[in-house]
């Protein structure tokens, strides 16, 4: 992996994270077009420093924007606080429980099975790119016949409750967007879609380190336990995690207010036409 191999990846994840679309099947698509093995440890890591760097894009873009909805007082940081803690829990008790039945039961006669081994299967991208497509579909034309409805700027229990289990649905999943599944999620239990986003991508920065932890003891293990072997390997992965937060940056200020003005439901008719076209990648044998 060359460092022009890391900056086009970058760029690739910049401009795919805002939007509800599957960056992570974006990047894989082209770690198989040049040739890479996307679940190899350094690239599962790769792919996660990769939406590191575009998460603190976010959160340095819509900083002043989180602080007036979520900390502007000490009830709304503390209902906020709530929300985020249970979301979590209910992702990592569905994502969690979704890992350790395929790791343990589908893959128990794989050694040392590990669910990123499945990320260089474009079958189960394409598949999970087209349910995440109808999905997004559904929840858009739900959007746009609800439009004449006021939609709830505050959550409750049942929607951020909601959102966090469907997250967990997306963990082990790559093609099945994070984003646009869990914002879908809340457009169809009548949430606003801009508190819908602004908690998405709240969900997304506490999502991220444990994923990086993940990555990073998996590559401990692949270097058999060696850590000095650890640190060269994972500069690659450090390198495009600056690149994703530039490209990351720019891609937010362009597409932010399109994402805003844009119809959700278009979304979903890309993921179905991304599905194809990764169905047929992988028919070519990619």
């Amino acid at each position: 992996m060359t460092l022009l191999h890391v900056v086009i990846l970058a760029i690739v994840q910049g401009l795919a994270e805002l939007l509800p679309v599957s960056s992570s099947a974006h990047v894989i698509v082209a770690e198989e077009l040049m040739g890479m093995n996307p679940s190899a440890p350094k690239m599962t890591l790769l792919l996660v420093m990769l939406h590191t760097g575009t998460m603190l894009a976010v959160i340095v873009y819509f900083w002043r924007r989180w602080r007036r909805t979520f900390f502007n007082s000490m009830p709304q940081f503390k209902n906020f606080a709530i929300a985020l803690i249970a979301a979590t829990f209910l992702t990592a008790l569905v994502g969690g429980g979704i890992i350790e039945f395929i790791e343990r039961v589908l893959m128990r006669n794989q050694p040392h099975a590990w669910i990123e081994q499945l990320f260089s299967h474009l079958g189960l991208i394409a598949v999970a790119l087209a349910v995440g497509g109808v999905f997004i579909l559904v929840a858009g034309l739900f959007e746009r016949r609800r439009a004449q409805t006021a939609a709830a700027h505050e959550l409750t229990a049942v929607q951020y409750g909601w959102i966090g289990a469907i997250q967990g649905l997306c963990v082990p999943f790559r093609g099945f967007s994070r984003s646009g599944a869990t914002i879908s999620t809340g457009l169809l239990l009548r949430t606003s879609r801009a508190t819908a986003e602004d908690f998405s991508f709240a969900l997304a920065v506490v999502l991220t380190p444990p994923a990086v932890a993940r990555e990073l003891w998996r590559l401990y293990q692949s270097q058999h336990h060696r850590l000095a072997a650890v640190v060269p390997a994972a500069m690659p992965s450090i390198l495009g995690m600056v690149f994703a937060f530039l490209a990351g940056l720019v891609a937010l200020k362009w597409l932010s207010g399109w994402l805003e003005r844009g119809r959700w439901h278009f979304f979903g008719i890309y993921c179905l036409f991304a599905s194809v076209v990764v169905g047929y990648l992988n028919y070519r044998g990619f």
